[in-house]
């Protein structure tokens, strides 16, 4: 992370995190150790396309709900 980033608080499935400035929805998902191939996410109660994961930034106080896929039997 660059000196002067600018960090944002925004809420992820009922907790705050702060990340930094303009990241993508698909990278937040990424530093949450998920695959963005296997998550649904809702943001400001908004499903988000998994197309669009990569392009979609976090503003200051978005809320997400992010589920992930697993497997079984």
């Amino acid at each position: 992370m660059a000196p002067n980033t600018h960090m944002i608080a925004v809420t992820v499935n009922g907790e705050t995190r702060r990340v930094p400035e303009n990241t993508a929805i698909a990278h937040l998902v990424r530093m949450l150790e998920l695959d963005p191939l296997k998550v649904a996410v809702e943001c400001n109660r908004h499903v988000v396309p998994r197309s669009t994961l990569e392009t979609v930034t976090l503003s200051e106080g978005d809320v997400l709900e992010i589920v992930h896929f697993v497997g079984g039997g």
